[in-house]
């Protein structure tokens, strides 16, 4: 397997590099609250950053996340890519592709991902019912891709009769809403369980690599802090106690990066992939966890500022702990999984 970018993905990359380094301040950030940076948002989509994951592939994806997380830019740019784009442009028909898929691209259209599929949503005469207590993006988004009961996908607009969006406060500020579907019409989406499987593994590679990102950049945070701050007349960082913990900060970031990659491209190599998904899932909940915390506790009693810009890093890194399953959730998944024995691979 090859890790290594193409030029679109190296190209891709270095423009969010900068466009979110430019404008995901911590000024921005603070006064965007809970809520979305709508200019930040325009530029990415004005650039055509949204519709080019669909040349890139799920490692561009990927390699854009990071930049995302590195300073935590409030956009809903992965749930979008996730539940709009790749899921449309992988389980649509032509019909919903050339329907859907431009206003994606554009960012006329914002998707959010009603996962994972827990038993609260269910179908009746043709119609969705349920309640999903948090949606992530859900209050910018103008379709949601709703997993019911049976793992069936469905493609829900948000202004449908029936549909009530309820804000909630999350760990991370993602803009969730509570979904109550009340007879609700919805677009069915690819072939059941077996989309449902495949959208959540892509969530699940994606998300990691949002994780890389996030604690990429407490751990920068972390290093610049321990290199700049004295203590008995010398820098932190010459302390045994800081360098190691930064350093096993390094090897967890780089697990989380690696298993990320690893799954996103044999997934744009058809190859199967759900344990690497897997994998990269729990790689990002149990080390994305210690990462963040090490931020926090290299900054000293600054850490524990709450206005500070590393604080954010480990509210992130937190929700995406548990975001589409914990540690211990995706582990059992993944013995389930190999213990069924080898499945046949993507044609």
């Amino acid at each position: 397997m090859e890790f290594t970018p193409s030029e679109e993905q190296s190209a891709a990359q270095g423009l969010a590099a900068r466009i979110f380094g430019d404008l995901s301040t911590h000024e921005r950030l603070t006064a965007a609250g809970s809520g979305t940076d709508a200019e930040l948002w325009k530029e990415l989509c004005a650039v055509g950053l949204p519709g080019a994951v669909e040349e890139i592939g799920l490692l561009g994806l990927v390699l854009l996340l990071e930049e995302q997380g590195r300073v935590t830019a409030q956009v809903p740019f992965a749930a979008t890519c996730v539940y709009g784009l790749l899921a449309v442009a992988e389980h649509g028909t032509a019909g919903q592709r050339e329907r859907l898929l431009p206003g994606l691209r554009d960012g006329t259209e914002v998707a959010a991902g009603a996962f994972p599929a827990r038993g609260g949503v269910h179908l009746a005469d043709g119609a969705l019912y349920g309640v999903v207590p948090w949606v992530p993006w859900l209050r910018d988004a103008t379709q949601v891709l709703v997993a019911d009961a049976e793992r069936g996908l469905w493609i829900v607009r948000t202004s449908e009769p029936g549909i009530t969006v309820v804000p909630v406060e999350t760990t991370a500020p993602w803009s969730a809403g509570r979904l109550v579907l009340d007879g609700v019409p919805g677009e069915r989406l690819g072939n059941g369980p077996e989309a449902y499987a495949a959208v959540l593994a892509t969530a699940r590679t994606a998300f990691a690599g949002l994780q890389a990102g996030v604690c990429a950049g407490s751990l920068a945070r972390a290093v610049q802090h321990t290199v700049t701050r004295e203590q008995f007349g010398r820098p932190l960082s010459t302390n045994q106690g800081v360098l190691l913990r930064a350093a096993d900060a390094h090897m967890d970031t780089e697990a989380i990066r690696v298993t990320a990659y690893e799954a996103a491209w044999r997934h744009d190599a058809q190859e199967a992939y759900e344990a690497q998904a897997l994998t990269a899932a729990w790689w990002a909940s149990e080390a994305g966890k210690r990462v963040v915390h090490a931020g926090q506790h290299l900054h000293g009693g600054t850490g524990a500022d709450l206005d500070h810009p590393v604080h954010r890093h480990f509210l992130w890194g937190r929700q995406l702990d548990a975001y589409l399953g914990c540690g211990s959730e995706v582990l059992e998944e993944l013995g389930l999984l190999l213990a069924a024995g080898p499945r046949e691979e993507a044609s």
